[in-house]
């Protein structure tokens, strides 16, 4: 075939490729045979190299695992082929068609490549979909803005991308980097194939193979492992991931990572996939993980403004609006509380003394001394940060005795704290009102304080 002259009537960046095929079907050299003006002038431009016909391709191109797939479906399987991917590490957009030519030579396939980059996404490339995969896409999309549970949603989701996918599992995984923590958001697992859950699997050790992915995935925007040659691969250059995955009855796995402000949320991945719809499982994950993504992340600040709602910043423990809102749920009835339970509210002797004296840090590192203790102590239970230096104690199932041993431990740790507290407790029984146990331990947390400063008359003045 003239070569040559078929590239002379493209305009655009192209080449032709060829792929060898083994007699055990795996494939073998990739190489760039010819390219036209176009491939050539950019190859000197970005390579500041000559383009020579017939180098491998990973001479001219980033090595990729997923554009090797590519070219052996096009030229090999006669797949006419499209995608629109990032190349994160050249913060490049790659629009790319593979088209099937046919071959004189038995173990050696060929297709004409053309592509283009842009440094900026092009919103109607992503959304050239087939009519398939822009449905599904879209039907993920609606639901995920129309929800007001959007974990709930994220769940159905999940489910109806294992069913596209015919895979054993799907499942989101959050990483925290921070604390080098790893949270399974959401799975679907196909019922009868004995795949366990994901929390079976996350223990102290599992983020170290979680941070290995990313470079896995390379310049690339996703992993796919499909069959023995690209499990040989991830043996090579990831052996700690690939005993996890054979340990695991993993054959084969398709994994993106979820990215939102250049940040990785977490990742997506499907396992024990339809190898045959390859292609429709990476072009549908390619653009919904980017949708999910964005949706996790505003999950993600929702919570964070939650907690800092219920929170008080300097101690750690659930502020008064949280106290409030608790109180009013436990009078409505929505909130249900086995008895006996127990009341108790604190607070601490000398704290003003000790902010004029020492100034408003020591105050405050003497706060947060007492909420730790609190914290440890009363471990199964609400403790609130009333407000200034007072707090008060939800203790759940805890009758007179019990109690009193919580108490007795606060005593040991406050005095080994130097920390003098004044509390008063009700433990309230069935038929008491939470409104009269909480008057009555503040009443007699203030007849502590008193008779402490009446015991030292020299210290009275907060």
């Amino acid at each position: 075939m003239d070569y040559e002259k078929l590239l002379s009537w493209y305009k655009a960046k192209a080449c032709i490729i060829s792929v060898d095929i083994y007699p055990d079907d795996h494939y073998g050299n990739i190489r760039i045979v010819a390219g036209n003006k176009a491939h050539c002038d950019d190859m000197l431009k970005t390579m500041h190299k000559e383009f020579i016909p017939g180098s491998p391709y990973a001479e001219y191109l980033p090595e990729n695992k997923n554009f090797e797939d590519f070219c052996y479906r096009s030229s090999i399987l006669g797949q006419p082929l499209h995608t629109y991917v990032e190349l994160p590490f050249m913060n490049l957009w790659l629009n790319m068609f593979l088209l099937p030519l046919e071959s004189d030579k038995e173990n050696t396939g060929y297709c004409l490549y053309l592509y283009d980059v842009a440094p900026k996404a092009d919103s109607g490339q992503r959304a050239s979909l087939s009519a398939d995969t822009a449905a599904t896409v879209l039907e993920t999309c609606i639901k995920l803005r129309g929800s007001s549970n959007i974990k709930e949603t994220i769940n159905e989701v999940v489910n109806n991308i294992r069913e596209i996918c015919e895979s054993d599992h799907c499942c989101i995984l959050l990483v925290d980097k921070d604390t080098r923590k790893c949270e399974t958001f959401s799975e679907s697992i196909n019922p009868g194939k004995g795949v366990k859950p994901m929390d079976t699997f996350l223990d102290d050790g599992f983020f170290d193979i979680a941070q290995t992915w990313d470079g896995t995935i390379g310049g690339s925007t996703c992993i796919i492992i499909k069959n023995q040659q690209d499990r040989e691969w991830l043996e090579s250059v990831n052996p700690l991931w690939y005993q996890s995955l054979t340990g695991a009855g993993v054959y084969n796995i398709v994994l993106f990572p979820l990215i939102y402000n250049d940040i990785t949320l977490g990742y997506m991945w499907s396992l024990n996939f339809n190898e045959e719809n390859t292609v429709k499982i990476k072009e549908t994950l390619e653009l919904t993980t980017f949708f999910i993504a964005s949706e996790i992340a505003n999950y993600q600040l929702l919570q964070k403004l939650k907690i800092m709602s219920t929170m008080d910043m300097l101690t750690g423990v659930k502020n008064r609006n949280a106290m409030n809102n608790t109180i009013s749920s436990i009078i409505d009835g929505k909130i249900r509380i086995n008895y006996p339970y127990s009341v108790i509210f604190t607070d601490l002797n000398g704290l003003k003394r000790i902010n004029d004296q020492n100034g408003h840090t020591e105050g405050d590192n003497l706060l947060k001394t007492t909420a730790d203790i609190f914290i440890g102590i009363f471990y199964d239970a609400d403790v609130f940060r009333a407000g200034g230096d007072e707090f008060m104690i939800l203790a759940y199932d805890m009758d007179e005795k019990m109690l009193e041993a919580r108490l007795k431990r606060v005593a040991e740790q406050t005095k080994k704290n130097n920390i003098q507290v004044s509390i008063g407790t009700f433990v309230v029984h069935e038929g008491d009102d939470i409104r009269t146990a909480m008057r009555k331990a503040d009443e007699r947390m203030y007849a502590d304080k008193n008779a402490y400063y009446d015991k030292h008359p020299e210290l009275k003045y907060r």
